[in-house]
């Protein structure tokens, strides 16, 4: 019963386009500082180890400068604190790989 639950987070966590460790792992590093520039992340760097949580809290890490953002505020927290945990799973099952491009190319840097 748990590699079935196991298996359908990771499945989701896939599957959903703004999960962070998609967004991080399996998207170039431009993407990455271009979608925290837009959330405005007070945020320097994104250690590849645990990047997917790491970039999920670099997003909630930044102010509301716009109205559009203001409102999308109280929909996109509660899916961005929700998505932390399948983040934080699929970031520990590629804990190896990632660990390999955190020796080779350092963290994702977000300021040029």
């Amino acid at each position: 019963m748990i590699p079935i639950r196991c298996a359908a987070i990771a499945s989701l966590c896939l599957f959903m386009g703004g999960c962070g460790t998609v967004t991080t792992v399996v998207s170039g590093d431009d993407v990455t500082r271009r979608n925290l520039k837009k959330n405005n992340s007070y945020c320097d760097t994104v250690p590849r180890v645990y990047s997917g949580l790491s970039y999920d809290l670099c997003v909630l890490h930044g102010p509301s400068k716009t109205v559009a953002q203001d409102i999308a505020s109280p929909v996109m927290l509660p899916l961005t604190l929700l998505d932390t945990i399948p983040s934080a799973f699929v970031d520990t099952v590629i804990l190896p790989y990632t660990i390999y491009r955190q020796n080779v190319d350092g963290s994702i840097q977000l300021s040029p």
